[in-house]
């Protein structure tokens, strides 16, 4: 283990040196200085990473070429927290991650996590676009050098199984079931009596696949995108939670901008959300059906009901805490 460790602070060290060198060639043009911006993200769905691909085009046209953004795809430089710390220390400028990811850096994420936060989609966008709940959340994490700048959907998220579909509380009772690294998703498995096995993404499906877990918890887009239907057969839709994902920026990177500057980025940023929010749905649908077609998965509907009155404590919790109530309260005002 401490190999490992060892290792791991080892690799963050050499990335620093390294990431900066990346774009250290190759930034000018013949009429005037190019600003190249570092934006890596881990493994996505295809609607997310034309979005992304999309922001960095829109930058680079509303500048006339005179900010360009380079990209780091599917995991090269390290998970969602590895992502996060170097966007932290400047080796990068923007990634784009879970808000799950976030909560171990500001507990304001956290709120995402309480299951059945919002009643559907469009309570969700309607939160999501309220400018004086999400300034609060993105500008949290502003004392460890960066801020959110905008949203994408990440469609909400269910249980999927190895053996058998969940139609009840009943069935994840017992059941080893992945969860993302946070603390809300462990205590949400707990009060439904399963048990939480906390993981990141690339290690789900040799999870499944050896037995170390039943099932997980995702949006559709694991199924073919990621192969889990190749294991997990069944899809229940119980709609537990839905947490965006969030592009940040380091905060120096943004402060060194000009007001001009600062401007395309943000509105690119929004551009490219607008974008995504068209084509997330039919992307869902197509997964669905590829996953039916490749994988003889099966999905089902679920009274989500008995699961919302389990797991209330969790919203009761937050309701309650000294510094979140507020900023919870909102929300659900937002959505009325």
């Amino acid at each position: 283990m401490e190999v490992i460790i060892l290792f791991k602070k080892r690799w963050f060290s050499l990335l620093l040196v390294i990431i900066p060198a990346l774009t250290a060639c190759g930034t000018t043009s013949s009429a005037e200085e190019v600003k190249v911006f570092r934006f890596a993200y881990a493994s996505n769905s295809q609607p997310v990473k034309d979005s992304m691909a999309l922001f960095g085009e829109l930058v680079e046209e509303k500048s006339n070429g005179t900010m360009k953004v380079d990209f780091y795809p599917d995991s090269q430089l390290g998970g969602e927290t590895d992502l996060i710390q170097l966007t932290q220390t400047g080796a990068i400028d923007f990634t784009k991650v879970s808000g799950a990811a976030l909560e171990g850096f500001s507990e304001y994420y956290s709120i995402f996590g309480i299951p059945y936060l919002f009643d559907d989609e469009e309570s969700f966008f309607k939160v999501m676009e309220d400018d004086s709940i999400m300034d609060q959340i993105y500008g949290s994490t502003s004392d460890l050098g960066f801020s959110g700048i905008t949203y994408y959907d990440s469609g909400q998220r269910s249980f999927y199984m190895v053996d058998g579909p969940v139609e009840t509380p009943d069935d994840l009772q017992g059941k080893k079931i992945r969860t993302m690294e946070s603390e809300t998703a462990v205590k949400m498995m707990s009060l439904l009596g399963g048990s939480a096995v906390p993981m990141g993404s690339d290690e789900v499906y040799a999870s499944l696949q050896s037995g170390l877990i039943d099932g997980s918890e995702n949006n559709e887009f694991v199924l073919v995108t990621a192969g889990h239907g190749n294991v997990a057969k069944y899809y229940s839709y119980d709609q537990h939670t839905r947490i965006p994902d969030i592009i940040i920026m380091n905060d120096e990177r943004l402060a060194g901008l000009t007001e001009e500057e600062k401007d395309i980025i943000m509105d690119s940023a929004a551009e490219s959300t607008e974008y995504e929010k068209e084509v997330f749905n039919d992307a869902v649908e197509k997964e669905k059906e590829a996953a039916a077609a490749d994988y003889n998965v099966e999905f089902n509907e679920v009274d989500s009901e008995p699961f919302r009155e389990l797991v209330a404590p969790i919203a009761e919790e937050f309701e309650n805490d000294e510094i979140l109530g507020e900023l919870y309260n909102e929300i659900i005002e937002a959505q009325k």
